[in-house]
């Protein structure tokens, strides 16, 4: 635990409550043990609390991998304070293990003094072997330097529900519920929020609802009158935190799909999503088919070559085209992107990065597409591309897509990845006054005079000061026009061969991109440091988090972050050479570095991690010193 205050001793025979900054808390077990659900309601209860809070869901990709083995162990970290934090924090001071594989899993991450619960009820010699634990490590004394907190959680939690009308195997899944209830007891945490849940997710099952909230109430009771645990803790709402507003938790896949929804109602366009289900990305998927209301349309097609094209095909008739996916599935839809280039229609690809290559890591973090996203087609095909960096930002990063899409009339690349999808941050809703106007005007009517005086629509005669040519709706008398993927003529849009036009039309293609207006990058400097260190997307909590480490023990460094990856915002490399050294932290092997020594001949030094998971502050903060040292 950290910053500990003084005990209340409280009334005779009421347990002490300890006050705390912060903690952190990870859930592990089986994947058929319900951690994402436990941890899914602890922060929600959190949430309404008002404390500021970060999470880690990290789970299997296999659909059910074998019961009791280290690749099925399954967990979900919390990180939630009483002031504004970044991540879901480096190690964790509480550990909930189900069985000897979550405990063996994740006690490599745990520190020394920290609190380890474990259901003694799963070390079965049985259970113990194979994991390879000779002795058990609740008696052999390796467990001797953490606070350990032995709990049958399946024994009292079928004891619990011994009046229900339950097979012992029913009655033992809800023992998630119990260790949920004891850990909202230690924490202080609300328990309305989650009764209300079990009632309505098992509505038509009101036994199960019903045994559920009594496994959730036993393990608060078990709390409140086992010897075992001595002292309750408290971390106050974030109040300072905040700007005023209303808040809710939101992931960033939840946020990316309403993100969706705004754009598509400022923009007075239907919403159109054709893709194809693909890990990390098919909840936006799941999110949007729920929201016919407001005018959105999914369509699940039988593949990712399928979901761009209809997609597209969208956006050629005049809705606002979004296809979602992952890596593997944006090489698969890099033909229908390189289309959209050519016809210059606005369509936003989402793509939710994970570990590669090929199938790669499903359920891992990597900012793995950079370089795909920028050059992952066949000849000149620009596109611009734009990260999120935290859950709650990817609600803007939609907007600020769809933006760029409708106004230059591109196709826009925007890279979340796993990290950022399945965690979430507190976020605050938005007024619809805030949000941008993205109206698009429509061609209505002839655009061009021919010399004998007559008035011709042309489909690629250009706006001048965003080179985006005219959007014509299918059906609109008048205005039919060529499409395809054959080299265009200027102005008319018909087919051309000619050399002299194709390098007119890349070369314009080409400069559309580089006009975009992005705004130019703003740099946190307040003691003029001779370090820079440069971050994208998902990178930022870990990087913000590490530069604060720093400044606080005294050191002097810059930190910038990019949120416009094409074109890059303009004042970038005059940023860049105000620094004699310029650090680029990245969850791939040098993605970013690459394209900035290329740009701007900067001598940037890069730091890796490819292993699935996201950055540590202190690792950073560590890294960032030594390159400071240097």
């Amino acid at each position: 635990m950290t910053s500990e205050l003084p005990a209340d001793s409280g009334q005779l025979g009421v347990k002490p409550t300890r006050s705390l900054h912060r903690v952190i808390i990870r859930f592990a077990g089986d994947s058929g043990d319900g951690m994402q659900l436990t941890g899914d309601r602890f922060t929600s209860e959190t949430a309404s609390f008002g404390n500021d809070l970060s999470t880690l869901p990290n789970f299997p990709a296999e659909i059910r991998a074998p019961a009791g083995t280290l690749p099925g162990v399954s967990s979900f970290q919390l990180h939630f304070a009483d002031h504004d934090i970044l991540t879901p924090g480096d190690a964790p001071n509480v550990l909930v293990a189900m069985n000897p594989a979550a405990l063996k899993a994740n006690l490599g991450d745990v520190p020394r003094g920290a609190e380890i619960i474990v259901n003694t009820d799963e070390f079965t010699k049985r259970a113990m072997q194979k994991v390879g634990y000779a002795t058990s490590p609740l008696e052999d004394g390796s467990l001797d330097g953490y606070s350990l907190h032995p709990v049958p959680l399946t024994t009292l939690t079928v004891e619990a529900l011994k009046e229900f009308d339950l097979t012992r195997k029913e009655a033992e899944r809800s023992k998630n519920m119990f260790a949920l209830g004891l850990l909202s007891w230690m924490y202080h945490r609300p328990t309305e929020g989650t009764e209300k849940f079990l009632k309505s997710k098992f509505a038509k099952k009101p036994d199960i609802a019903a045994a559920n909230i009594t496994a959730f109430r036993a393990g608060w009771n078990f709390g409140e009158t086992t010897e075992d645990f001595a002292v309750s803790y408290e971390i106050a709402p974030a109040t300072t935190a905040f700007p005023v507003g209303t808040y809710r938790n939101i992931s960033g896949n939840l946020a990316l799909s309403y993100g969706l929804i705004a754009a598509s109602r400022q923009a007075d366009l239907p919403l159109y999503l054709g893709s194809y289900p693909i890990t990390p990305a098919s909840d936006i998927l799941h999110e949007l088919s729920r929201h016919k209301n407001f005018g959105v349309r999914t369509f699940q097609a039988e593949d990712e070559i399928a979901g761009i094209g209809a997609a597209l095909g969208a956006a050629f008739g005049g809705s606002l085209a979004v296809t979602t996916t992952s890596g593997p599935g944006v090489a698969l839809k890099s033909e229908t992107i390189g289309l959209a280039v050519s016809l210059e229609l606005p369509l936003l690809v989402i793509d939710i990065q994970r570990g590669g290559p090929s199938t790669g890591l499903p359920t891992k973090t990597e900012q793995a597409d950079l370089l795909q996203a920028m050059f992952g087609r066949n000849g000149e095909a620009p596109v611009p591309v734009i990260a999120p960096c935290t859950p709650a930002d990817c609600f803007d990063a939609a907007l600020e897509a769809a933006r760029i899409a409708l106004t230059y009339r591109t196709p826009v690349m925007l890279l979340s990845d796993g990290y950022l999808a399945n965690g979430s941050e507190p976020w605050r809703i938005p007024e619809p006054d805030e949000l941008p106007d993205l109206t698009v005007q429509f061609a209505q009517g002839p655009n061009h005079t021919l010399d004998d005086g007559s008035e011709v629509f042309w489909p690629y005669k250009r706006d001048p000061q965003t080179l985006a040519r005219p959007w014509a709706i299918p059906g609109t008398p008048g205005l039919e026009h060529r499409i395809g993927g054959i080299e265009k003529e200027d102005g008319t849009g018909n087919i051309s061969y000619a050399p002299a036009n194709h390098d007119f039309m890349v070369r314009t293609r080409q400069a559309k991109i580089d006009g975009i207006e992005v705004p130019d990058m703003e740099v946190d400097d307040p003691l003029e440091a001779k370090t820079l260190v440069l971050g994208w997307g998902s990178t930022y909590g870990p990087i913000t988090a590490a530069v604060r480490r720093l400044r606080t023990a005294g050191e002097s460094i810059a930190q910038a972050h990019l949120r416009h990856l094409n074109p890059f915002p303009r004042n970038l490399g005059a940023v860049l050479g105000r620094y004699e050294k310029v650090v680029i932290p990245e969850m791939n092997l040098g993605q970013l570095a690459t394209l900035i020594r290329a740009k701007y001949l900067v001598d940037a030094h890069s730091y890796n991690q490819v292993n699935g998971m996201p950055f540590k502050a202190e690792q950073l903060a560590k890294a960032l010193k030594e390159a400071i040292d240097a």
